[in-house]
């Protein structure tokens, strides 16, 4: 454990910043396994309202750091392709 007063400040604060980023990783993770139950279902209205939300928690998380552009740029194109029913 750090004796330095600002040390354990930045402990307190990356904990804080680790758990946001946490949150955007998960949320991703959700919306894709349901953008994924969507298409298999054939339910197109829902596919399309997942893929949205995916699309824009990945925007999102990159804008905040939480994800890597490329990363996010990955993520949003196999989105797309499950959207369009080309990838599983």
């Amino acid at each position: 454990m750090a004796n330095i007063h600002s040390q354990k400040k930045r402990i307190l604060r990356a904990e804080r910043e680790r758990l946001e980023n946490r949150r955007y990783t998960s949320t991703i993770r959700t919306y894709f396994r349901r953008l994924q139950a969507a298409v298999a279902g054939g339910d197109d209205e829902t596919a399309d309202s997942e893929h949205l939300a995916l699309v824009r928690t990945i925007d999102k998380a990159v804008k905040r750091g939480a994800l890597h552009r490329n990363t996010g740029a990955r993520k949003k194109s196999r989105a797309a392709r499950v959207r369009a029913g080309d990838a599983s």
